[in-house]
C-alpha cells in the first residue's frame, strides 16, 4: 500500500492515499467479523453465548414437570462445542452493536451485508462504541496473560524423569564404548566465534544462530562439535587426539519429528598421522559397536568416498567448481526422487539434462561393499580411467577387508548416492538409517576431514570422526519402551525409609547409616502406611524399612520386600547388613 501511495511526493496526496487504504482495510476487517460471526450463529453445534437475563429465562422454561418428569418428546441433547470466554464476550458485544440487542434472525447474504455495513460504522476511530469494543478486548488480553502457560521457544524439549532415565542410559552406554576404545573427553564453548564456523558447512550456513553483538566479538552458537574440535587441535597446536564429546548443538532449522533447534550430538573423532584407513576403520567399528550396544533395532551404514563422488562428478562432465553444489543436490536422494534433484541440478545449478541423467544412472549403484569394490574395479569401469578414482578405491578395499575381519562389514552399504553436504569432508564419508517402524531417518554421520584444522593453523592435521544423533536414538529407546509395556525406573533407589510419624530426626539417623554403607536410599515422614507403600510402588523401590511406635519401644525396625509383600522385623543394630545381605541376592 505505501509503495502505491508513496510514488507521489506530495504530502498531502500522500495522506490522502494512506487514508483511503485504510478506509478499505477497515472495511476488509467489518466483512470478516460479519462473516465469522454468521458462520457461528449458523453452527447448531457451537453453545451460543447468551445475555444474564436470556439465560435467567431459559432456565426458567427448562424447569421439569411436577413429579420430575421431563416434557414429552424432549431428549437428551448432544453435549454443544462452546467457545472461549474471551470469544464470547468479544461476540457478545459485536452481535449486540449488530442486532441493537434484538434475538439474530435466520441468517442470509442480506444479513451479513448489513452486518458488515454496521461493523464498519463500528470500526471507525470517531465511533463512541469502538473504544469499549478495544477496552474490552484489552481487559481478555490481560486477563489471558495471567492465566497461560509459559511455553518452550519451537524446536526444543523438555525431558520428564522418565525420559532422563532413558537418556542417563544411553549416555552411560555411549561413553562406555568410546572409553574402550581409549578416548578422552573434551569440552568446548557452546558458542565460538562466527569466523571460526563460517564457510565450513557449504549451504548448510544459513542454519547457524548468529549471537547479538555486545560490542566486540561476533559470535554464533555451534552448529556440530567437529569444527570446534578442529579449532581446538589447531589452537593447542596438538599433533595427535583421539577425543570424545557430548554436547548441545544449535541449528536454526524448520521444526518437524525428529528434527529440533537445539539437540545433543556424541561425537568421536581421531586426529594425526596413521596408516590408510587406520583411524577410519575405527571409527566406522566404533559406530557399529555403539547401535549394536544401544539395541535400537534394525539398521544399515551407508558409505562412500568424497574423491570416488568427485571422479563420479568428473567423468559425467561436471565442472570442478560446481562438484560441492551438486553434491549438496545428491545429498538430498534420501528425501527426495531423483526426478525432484534433477530439476534442481538442471534448474538451480545449470547442470545440462544429459549430465544429470548421466549422474542419475550411477547413484543408483548400491550394494555389499566388496561386490560393488568389484563392480566398479572391474575392466571397462569408467572409474578405472580417473586417478582420484582409483585412489579411493585402493583406500576402500583396505577398508573394507578390515571391517570384513572385525565382523563389522555385515551393516554397511557402498551407496554411491551418499554425498553429505558439508564441504569439510575429504574422504570416506557414511551415514547410519535406522530402518525400523520409526520413521527417524539419519541417526549417525560422519567422514574424513584432512584440511579443515589446517583451515586454522595453515598446519594440515588429517582427522576422521563420527557423530551420533542422539535425540533421535532416544525416539526409538522411547518407543521400543512403549511397546514392550515396561515400567521406566525414574530412580536408583533401593530402600525407603518409612517412618510412621514426623520424626525427623530418627529419619535421619536411619537413613543416613544406609548413605554412609553406599546405599541408594530415600525417606518418608508420614502416619498413613499406605503413603509409604504407594510412593515404593510408584518409584520401584524394591525394599522398605518400616518404623512406627512398636518398632521403637522393641528397638527393631521391619524390611518390606515391596513386591513380594512380606515383611521381617530384624534388630535396629542390624538393619543394615541385613539389607545389605537382601540386596546383593537381588
Amino acid at each position: 500500500m505505501l509503495d502505491n501511495v508513496l510514488i507521489d511526493s506530495d504530502a498531502v496526496s500522500v495522506l490522502k492515499g494512506v487514508y483511503n487504504h485504510l478506509l478499505k482495510f477497515r472495511d476488509f476487517l467489518a466483512w470478516e467479523a460479519a462473516v465469522a460471526m454468521a458462520v457461528i450463529e449458523a453452527d447448531s453445534s457451537i453453545e451460543k453465548p447468551q445475555a444474564a437475563v436470556e439465560n435467567e429465562a431459559a432456565s426458567v422454561t427448562e424447569k421439569p414437570l411436577a413429579g420430575g418428569d421431563k416434557a414429552k418428546g424432549d431428549k437428551k441433547s448432544k453435549k454443544k462445542k462452546t467457545l472461549g470466554k474471551g470469544t464470547s464476550a468479544v461476540l457478545m458485544l459485536l452481535r449486540d452493536h449488530v442486532t441493537n440487542g434484538s434475538t439474530v434472525a435466520a441468517m442470509n447474504s442480506a444479513s451479513v451485508a448489513e452486518w458488515a455495513t454496521s461493523l464498519s460504522l463500528l470500526f471507525d476511530p470517531k465511533c463512541p462504541g469502538l473504544e469499549s469494543l478495544v477496552e474490552k478486548v484489552k481487559e481478555i488480553v490481560e486477563s489471558n496473560e495471567v492465566r497461560r502457560l509459559p511455553k518452550i521457544p519451537k524446536g526444543t524439549r523438555d525431558f520428564g524423569k522418565e525420559q532422563m532415565a532413558i537418556r542417563e542410559r544411553a549416555f552411560s552406554i555411549i561413553t562406555s564404548v568410546f572409553k574402550m576404545h581409549g578416548a578422552t573427553a573434551l569440552d568446548t564453548p557452546v558458542f565460538e566465534l562466527r569466523e571460526t564456523l563460517m564457510g565450513k558447512y557449504g549451504e548448510d550456513s544459513k542454519l547457524i544462530y548468529d549471537l547479538a553483538d555486545q560490542g566486540g566479538e561476533l559470535c554464533s552458537l555451534r552448529y556440530d562439535l567437529t569444527v570446534p574440535f578442529a579449532r581446538y587441535v589447531a589452537m593447542n597446536s596438538i599433533s595427535a587426539l583421539k577425543r570424545y564429546q557430548i554436547a548441545k548443538v544449535y541449528r536454526r532449522d524448520n521444526p518437524s519429528k525428529g528434527r529440533y533447534r537445539e539437540f545433543y550430538q556424541c561425537d568421536f573423532d581421531i586426529a594425526g598421522v596413521y596408516e590408510p584407513m587406520e583411524p577410519d576403520f575405527e571409527v566406522i567399528k566404533v559406530l557399529t559397536e555403539l547401535l549394536y550396544q544401544l539395541d535400537i533395532g534394525t539398521y544399515e551404514i551407508k558409505l562412500n568416498h568424497r574423491k570416488l563422488l568427485d571422479g563420479m562428478l568428473e567423468i559425467c562432465g561436471v565442472p570442478p567448481q560446481k562438484f560441492r553444489t551438486v553434491c549438496s543436490s545428491i545429498d538430498k536422494l534420501d528425501k527426495q526422487t531423483f526426478e525432484q534433484v534433477k530439476k534442481e541440478l538442471v534448474d538451480e545449478k545449470g547442470i545440462s539434462n544429459e549430465t544429470a541423467d548421466e549422474i542419475g544412472n550411477l547413484v543408483k549403484t548400491r550394494g555389499p561393499p566388496l561386490e560393488v569394490l568389484m563392480e566398479l574395479r572391474k575392466e571397462g569401469s569408467k572409474f578405472m580411467n580417473n586417478v582420484g578414482s582409483v585412489a579411493a578405491l585402493n583406500e576402500l578395499e583396505i577398508l573394507f577387508k578390515a571391517l570384513d575381519k572385525a565382523n563389522a562389514i555385515s551393516k554397511i552399504t557402498f551407496d554411491l548416492s551418499l554425498a553429505r553436504g558439508l564441504d569439510y569432508y575429504t574422504g570416506v564419508i557414511y551415514e547410519a538409517v535406522f530402518k525400523g517402524a520409526a520413521q527417524v531417518g539419519s541417526i549417525a554421520a560422519g567422514g574424513r576431514y584432512d584440511n579443515l584444522v589446517g583451515m586454522f593453523s595453515g598446519k594440515q592435521i588429517p582427522a576422521v570422526g563420527v557423530s551420533l544423533g542422539i535425540e533421535r536414538v532416544f525416539a526409538i529407546m522411547e518407543q521400543q519402551e512403549k511397546e514392550r509395556n515396561e515400567k521406566i525406573r525414574p530412580t536408583e533407589t533401593e530402600v525407603l525409609v518409612s517412618i510412621l510419624g514426623k520424626d525427623l530426626t530418627l529419619a535421619a539417623e536411619l537413613v543416613s547409616e544406609l548413605w554412609n554403607a553406599g546405599i541408594k536410599a530415600e525417606f518418608k515422614l508420614t502416619t498413613r502406611v499406605a503413603n509409604h507403600i504407594k510412593y515404593a510402588l510408584q518409584s520401584s523401590i524394591p525394599w522398605m524399612v518400616l518404623v512406627g511406635e512398636s518398632e521403637l519401644q522393641k528397638g527393631t525396625v521391619k524390611l518390606k520386600d515391596v513386591e513380594a509383600n512380606q515383611e521381617e522385623e530384624v534388630d535396629r543394630k542390624d538393619f543394615v547388613r541385613e539389607l545389605k545381605k537382601r540386596l546383593s541376592k537381588s
